[in-house]
């Protein structure tokens, strides 16, 4: 990538590098955000991209590889968010690793009990790149809900629960919902309204999560942050038809 291109992809927006560029201009992009970081780091998250890259190589959210929405997560954190914080990029970048490939990453056979294989995927995790991270990880993963409740009202009660008490995994899943929210615009059929319903109720418990004291980001960035949110709430309001 030569300083020319370096510059323009630092310029545009994630999901303008997406469609333009794909995976190949987020890869770029990711790299050009870390090459001032110390070389430990940069190998780190590294490490952590391709396991990533691995475990969700078969993967698609609608027309794109899936490995496309881990790094806008993980870009958008370092560079809207301004956060300079390796264990925090790590687990964005594999903040779906355990929800979606637990069994892959312990090698657990099929019938394996979910919850379990969860906790021995987030070992797996905490051994290869620190506790910390599995524990930000964990923070963010759903785990099985129950089949005779409703699962967007035990979503929500998860997300109360498991970020109240750990504020850097706030800016990990802040990241995720923002990239969610946009990526409705480019999602169709009956899973639009899925989404929009399973999303809709989240707006206000992240908007006061982000808005809490401790929750680790400055006040231009939690400003920004919130406005993204209330624009994703208009995005849920309008294919809800909600008043």
């Amino acid at each position: 990538m030569d300083s020319e291109q370096q510059r323009l992809l630092t310029a545009m927006p994630l999901h303008a590098i997406t469609s333009t560029y794909g995976e190949a201009g987020l890869r770029d992009r990711f790299a050009a955000e870390m090459a001032s970081w110390p070389e430990a780091d940069r190998l780190r998250l590294d490490r952590a991209l391709d396991l990533a890259a691995r475990l969700h190589a078969a993967d698609h959210r609608e027309r794109e590889p899936y490995l496309n929405h881990l790094l806008r997560v993980a870009i958008r954190i370092m560079s809207y968010y301004r956060v300079h914080d390796a264990d925090v990029i790590c687990a964005a970048l594999l903040h779906d690793a355990v929800e979606d490939h637990a069994m892959e990453l312990t090698g657990s056979a099929v019938d394996a009990d979910p919850r379990a294989c969860q906790q021995a995927a987030l070992g797996v995790l905490a051994d290869q790149f620190g506790p910390r991270v599995a524990e930000l990880v964990g923070a963010v993963t759903n785990p099985p809900f129950a089949p005779e409740r409703d699962a967007n009202e035990q979503y929500r009660e998860h997300v109360v629960e498991s970020l109240r008490d750990c504020p850097w995994a706030r800016v990990v899943k802040a990241s995720d919902f923002t990239d969610n929210g946009a990526g409705l615009i480019h999602t169709t059929g009956p899973r639009l309204r899925r989404l929009a319903d399973k999303y809709a109720p989240l707006v206000p418990v992240l908007r006061d999560l982000i808005a809490r004291p401790d929750t680790p980001l400055d006040a231009a960035v939690k400003e920004r942050i919130l406005a993204q949110i209330d624009r994703a709430a208009d995005r849920f309001a309008a294919v809800r038809g909600d008043a």
